[in-house]
């Protein structure tokens, strides 16, 4: 489930990347989803667009975790074969 999500946060945030209106917007409501999360929620949006709104910022965290997050899917998917290997799936 972890490289899932993982996987489909590098696709949204290269959508976003091109920073057109469809990104900008798509940025703006998928991120503002995460605002319904109880407690934490408003405080997770903030610190994702870097302000208290989808801004330049925002479009150089999303670039960021697009570059970093493939090198966490791949470290996952090794340990997932690695478990699967142990147990001899």
């Amino acid at each position: 489930v972890l490289l899932l999500f993982a996987v489909m946060a590098t696709a949204f945030m290269g959508y976003v990347l091109p920073w057109g209106q469809m990104s900008f917007w798509g940025a703006t409501v998928i991120t503002n989803l995460l605002s319904a999360i109880p407690y934490i929620g408003s405080d997770l949006v903030e610190w994702i667009w870097g302000g208290f709104s989808v801004d330049k910022a925002t479009l150089t965290r999303f670039f960021a975790f697009h570059f970093i997050l493939p090198f966490i899917i791949a470290a996952l998917a090794g340990v997932h074969l690695l478990f699967l290997h142990e147990t001899g799936s």
